[in-house]
């Protein structure tokens, strides 16, 4: 198995945000991370970035503890995009991109910018602050920074949250073009259900900090008796068992 997750859990003071939970990610498919606000997506996928250490548990790739990996070599093979995680705003976003290049050490690093620039329709505001950006415009320079240095493993939370449906369906096609001409797995923790059906292989479900369901879509939804994954999403959600 490419990724696996085993036993992950994270604790703050007496507050567990993740607990116990263990899932696997095979090479190069998309997994869906779904949950309400509050279950542990952020958390799990902090600790998977390195950003947030676990109180226990172990997250391997390629069946090696990630702590156990230098932090180039981390680097070299993860990326990261969120619109709740915003770029120095002062900078432009040609220089943003400049910068992070740098960090991730890109070779032919003005030729990767004007390639994924270009394919990301960014090149008109390239000399504005990035502050001075919409939502659109700023989502889509946090995607462009997440793929400067063509990453393996890719985490996205919530890249299309908050976009009207034009710049929204932009981002998911772009995506899924992405995913079918590179070799990327992904992670993506959303609100929005017709996206995870449209780009997830498969989901998985937590609630409280755990993990409550996994499986396909159609399994998700066959399994709970539902007719699609935002009514599956809400039934679980708002039960009151525990899992």
């Amino acid at each position: 198995m490419f990724i696996e997750i085993k036993k992950l859990t994270k604790t703050y003071n007496n507050y567990r945000a993740v607990n116990n939970i263990s899932f696997e990610i095979e090479k190069n498919k998309t997994v869906g991370l779904l949950g309400p606000n509050g279950c542990g997506k952020t958390t799990t996928i902090g600790m998977m970035l390195g950003l947030v250490s676990p109180s226990a548990g172990e997250i391997l790739i390629e069946n090696k503890e990630i702590k156990y990996f230098k932090r180039d070599e981390i680097l070299k093979r993860f990326n990261f995009a969120s619109p709740y995680v915003e770029l120095p705003k002062k900078l432009t976003v040609k220089q943003n991109l400049e910068i992070y290049g740098r960090l991730y050490g890109i070779k032919n690093l003005e030729e990767r910018i004007n390639d994924i620039s270009r394919d990301l329709d960014i090149k008109s505001f390239f000399e504005r602050k990035t502050g001075e950006l919409s939502s659109g415009q700023k989502n889509r320079v946090s995607l462009a920074k997440s793929l400067i240095n063509k990453p393996e493993i890719l985490l996205l939370d919530e890249p299309t949250a908050s976009l009207d449906p034009d710049i929204g369906d932009f981002i998911r096609s772009y995506i899924q073009e992405y995913k079918l001409k590179n070799k990327v797995t992904i992670l993506l923790a959303s609100h929005n259900m017709s996206e995870v059906e449209r780009l997830c292989d498969s989901v998985i479900m937590m609630r409280k900090g755990k993990i409550i369901d996994k499986g396909t879509c159609k399994q998700l939804i066959d399994n709970h008796g539902r007719n699609n994954l935002e009514e599956t999403f809400l039934k679980l959600a708002r039960s009151k068992d525990e899992f």
